[in-house]
């Protein structure tokens, strides 16, 4: 069997250069409880971004043969330390056929998986199969491909509202691919959901796929649309993928307003609402700006799939796991405005357009 493969890689040098190459190498013949999948399918998410360029600034971007290379800003070098010199291989999840099995997996050699474990842009990967869903007969790749990290961290926000307490979410932006899930899930399930989107194009498409409280953030009418709509849900809890600027503070003083039409007096600490923001995402990498008009009764943090993962009991991420696979053709469908190969991902221009990160467009990988 050719085990011979092409791995989409990213390095910093000590220098300060970023250098996204594809990088050969020859996989063992798999193990007990491995698998070697060709990779047909890999999405392109916000994280994976975040691995293959950090913090480069992208007006330096090069192409350098087949490679292509960038300069990472002196203040930022600090916090890149630990992967100097680092051949990274990069791409979160994906989905392909089983090529060859370990002795005591044979039984999915032909069989397509959905795969989350790093490594994914590359034409193989050998992994473990308990990283592994088996899809269904006839299920596609590209149905595969996104079953991992945004339909569990959508049903990661949902899971993280019922341990704190909460009873309603709020989330900007919604109109992602990530946000048609969640709005699928809280419409089945009960919940409610506070959606903040950028254009009126946005709110008639969440509308369609069921939601109630869509408000969107390009009108005048912004801030008094998501306080009622706060009102409406009870919702004291926030997931923020923008990360800089000052949509979690916004939503936070909005969420202090509504808590404050309960109260009985004045109270210079304001109220003993607990109103909880995580911010899950970096789409604009500027500051997080917090301007304190929501109280003393609050908290701020960062969200992360993976340590939410080890949070949860075993049991209820297997069931998270079990309810994408049994819906990955409706409320965990995901949507591609592109698809291109690994040789593409290294074209400076294909680069510019998954680089903006634009609502809806996400790029899959096909290796």
């Amino acid at each position: 069997m050719d085990r011979e493969n092409l791995e989409l890689r990213s390095t910093i040098s000590a220098d300060g250069a970023l250098r996204l190459h594809l990088e050969p190498a020859v996989l063992p013949e798999p193990g007990p409880g491995q698998l070697l999948v060709r990779v047909e399918a890999a999405p392109i998410n916000p994280s994976d971004l975040g691995l293959m360029f950090g913090p480069a600034d992208m007006k330096s971007l090069a192409q350098d043969g087949q490679a292509l290379t960038a300069r990472i800003p002196d203040g930022a070098m600090p916090a890149m330390q630990a992967r100097i010199g680092q051949s990274l291989p990069v791409g979160n999840e994906g989905a392909g056929t089983v090529i060859e099995a370990g002795p005591d997996q044979k039984h999915l050699l032909g069989r397509r998986v959905a795969m989350l474990g790093g490594a994914m842009y590359a034409r193989l990967r050998l992994i473990e199969a308990k990283d592994c869903l088996v899809l269904p007969e006839g299920a596609s790749a590209e149905e595969g491909a996104a079953l991992f990290v945004n339909p569990l961290t959508a049903l990661g926000f949902v899971e993280t509202m019922r341990a704190e307490g909460h009873k309603a979410i709020v989330h900007a932006p919604a109109a992602s691919n990530l946000g048609q899930m969640l709005v699928r899930i809280c419409k089945a399930d009960g919940i409610g959901l506070v959606n903040i989107v950028r254009s009126p194009e946005q709110v008639a498409m969440l509308r369609e796929l069921g939601a109630t409280h869509v408000v969107d953030s390009s009108t005048d009418s912004f801030l008094d649309d998501l306080t009622e709509a706060i009102a409406a849900t009870g919702a004291t809890l926030s997931f923020d993928a923008i990360g800089g600027g000052e949509m979690t503070s916004t939503i936070l003083n909005a969420m202090e307003a509504v808590a404050a039409r309960s109260m009985t007096g004045y109270d210079r600490y304001g109220s003993s609402v607990l109103k909880q923001g995580y911010i899950y995402g970096s789409l604009d990498t500027g500051p997080s700006v917090l301007r304190r008009g929501f109280g003393f009764s609050w908290r701020v943090g960062g969200w992360l799939l993976f340590h939410a993962l080890q949070r949860l009991d075993p049991a209820t991420v297997e069931r998270m796991r079990q309810r994408v696979l049994a819906e990955m053709t409706t409320t965990f469908a995901s949507h591609y405005i592109a698809r291109i190969t690994l040789e593409q991902a290294l074209q400076p221009e294909t680069v510019a357009a998954y680089m903006r990160k634009s609502t809806g467009a996400k790029y899959l990988l096909t290796p």
